[in-house]
């Protein structure tokens, strides 16, 4: 089988399960703001919630964690992807190529802090 076509594959099912990590960060997202509003709406103490409120945002920290390294894995795809001489472009639906989404990440490296 020829490398660019198992290029495009594994990047397909790469953005595709970044697309399902940032939909879940989405629903957790969602979570949060209907919990808060579910309390203000039945007019319920703030320590009734407290501990489930606490869980997700715990489980929103560890997707986010989740989302870091899923694109630590992009980014040493991009790698592989050099090293086995595949130059080609990648695009696919909305995402931009893998070169674009590389050089992003060169740039929010610099902006790190500590």
């Amino acid at each position: 089988m020829e490398k660019i076509f198992v290029v495009k594959r594994v990047a397909q099912t790469l953005w595709a399960a970044e697309d399902a990590m940032d939909e879940a960060v989405v629903h957790a997202s969602a979570l949060t703001s209907d919990i808060v509003q579910a309390r203000k709406d039945l007019g319920t103490s703030h320590l009734l919630w407290d501990a489930s409120l606490a869980k997700v945002a715990e489980a929103q920290a560890a997707l986010a964690a989740a989302r870091t390294a899923m694109m630590d894995a992009h980014h040493a795809l991009y790698e592989v992807k050099l090293r086995l001489g595949v130059r080609q472009k990648l695009d696919w639906g909305g995402h931009p190529s893998v070169e674009e989404d590389h050089r992003v990440s060169d740039v929010a490296q610099d902006r790190k802090v500590g």
